[in-house]
């Protein structure tokens, strides 16, 4: 899409327009090899695998999904019949493909057959398998934040390195075409010097008391709680027994996250660092003040700000206060974009008439300007998975790759760790460590229950 084109529509612009490409996955020889498929597992199946990560990567013919694994037999199932209902009706084959289920996604991995899997599981369920499946040599799609902590991303980006795999981080923003133009704009200098970038985040609303239920015989709650600490079974706490699109608990449990920061904000410290050219590294200061439910299961973040220091005197503000997106503030004027009319889910916290436009300037002339060919021009695709199953193929770098989604991540974590601990932290992104604080440190990393955890996997 042309930037006259997108400025056509940009009040109505959403995830950009899906182009199917040709796709060919890199081991095969012959475009006419009947083998001419990249077999893909899918590891969690919930409403983000269901209405994202499946709905999506299915459209491309060259992709094909053998097997599911979940820790709930019942969402197993449901994946299984979700995947071969999808190629049924494709081919009007009822036998198309026999999806092979999994109680454990290590038992989808040892399966050769696999080429690449995509991670769609709870947050503190990211880096473990995805390390894992990188050690098997499997292709992976990570579903954002990419980590829990900082120490077990950057253990994935550090294997990721050493085995070569192509990891693609669902940062989706980067394939939505008016977040490019924006920082394509910024980075060229259309709006003077940049100063301050300004993020709209909303938090997380406190719940109630959850009384302690029976596990679900389908359910392997040992497995689900993984590297996490043993704690008693609720439904509010893990996700809807008779639902696939409601918005699952643990989303607002810190156990298992960190709530919107991480949440939602990968999403928009990644787009902004795209326009700040900081994309691998970091702010050198965060201070952070946020409130805290004082009672109820849900005990993720409410309202905050969060103040990131940077180098050359650019500073970027995160606030529920602000609308949802990211606006950048230079020296001659200012960009905003987001989402558009864009609405996770049902019960999605951001509230859609506060970001309705996709694409805005200071003067309108700004989003007209013509990037020359001795500009800056940055990386520009159609869609997140298909740029994936592209790089299999080509076996270059994707447009989210795990280094920028790890440092993006990182933001989230350290503006969460000065919320906890209500002050002014000096940050070094070089060694990824803080300057001179043991207490900050310690929360780099969590204890892990074993046998779950990044650092009882064998092999690294």
């Amino acid at each position: 899409m042309e930037r006259r084109d997108f400025l056509k529509n940009s009040s109505a612009a959403m995830a950009g327009t899906i182009i199917l490409p040709i796709i060919v996955p890199s081991t095969v020889f012959g475009k006419n090899a009947p083998s001419n498929k990249i077999n893909i597992g899918q590891i969690g199946f919930g409403r983000i695998a269901m209405t994202h990560d499946l709905a999506e990567t299915l459209r491309y013919d060259e992709a094909r999904i053998v097997a599911v694994a979940d820790f709930d037999s019942n969402r197993q199932l449901k994946g299984k019949q979700f995947i071969e209902d999808y190629y049924s009706k494709k081919t009007g084959n009822k036998d198309a493909v026999n999806v092979k289920m999994y109680g454990d996604y290590r038992e989808l991995l040892l399966n050769k057959d696999i080429d690449a899997v995509m991670i769609s599981t709870p947050d503190h369920w990211h880096s473990q398998p995805a390390i894992e499946a990188a050690l098997a040599k499997k292709d992976v799609y990570v579903q954002k934040p990419t980590s829990l902590t900082i120490a077990e991303g950057r253990l994935l980006c550090d294997v990721v390195k050493k085995t070569g795999i192509i990891l693609q981080v669902g940062t989706q923003q980067r394939s939505m075409p008016q977040f490019r133009i924006a920082a394509e704009l910024v980075r060229n200098g259309r709006i003077g010097k940049l100063h301050t970038v300004k993020i709209g985040l909303p938090g997380d609303p406190a719940g109630p008391e959850a009384p302690e239920m029976p596990v679900p015989k389908n359910l392997n709650y040992d497995g689900w709680l993984g590297s996490t600490p043993e704690v008693y079974y609720t439904e509010m706490r893990v996700h809807p027994q008779n639902s696939m699109t409601d918005r699952p608990g643990w989303l607002r449990c810190e156990q298992f996250g960190a709530g919107m920061i991480t949440g939602w904000g990968q999403h928009h410290f990644d787009s902004a660092a795209w326009g700040m050219d900081t994309e691998l590294t970091g702010p050198n200061f965060i201070n952070s003040m946020a409130q805290f439910p004082k009672s109820g299961l849900w005990n993720v973040h409410g309202e905050f700000i969060a103040v990131a220091e940077y180098g050359n005197d650019l500073t970027m503000i995160t606030s529920g206060g602000y609308t949802n997106g990211v606006r950048y503030e230079g020296s001659e004027g200012w960009i905003f974009v987001t989402r558009g009319n864009y609405t996770a889910s049902a019960s999605d916290p951001v509230s859609q008439n506060r970001s309705n436009q996709a694409l805005a300037a200071s003067d309108p002339k700004i989003l007209s300007s013509v990037i020359k060919e001795n500009e800056i021009h940055l990386y520009k695709i159609d869609n997140q998975h298909g740029n994936w199953l592209d790089c299999i193929k080509t076996r270059k770098e994707p447009i989210s790759p795990v280094e920028k989604g790890h440092r993006a991540c990182t933001i989230c974590l350290i503006t969460h760790i000065s919320m906890k601990l209500g002050r002014r932290l000096e940050w070094d992104p070089k060694i990824e460590r803080f300057v001179k604080d043991d207490e900050a440190n310690k929360m780099l990393s969590r204890p892990q229950r074993f046998p779950y955890g990044t650092s009882y996997i064998k092999g690294i």
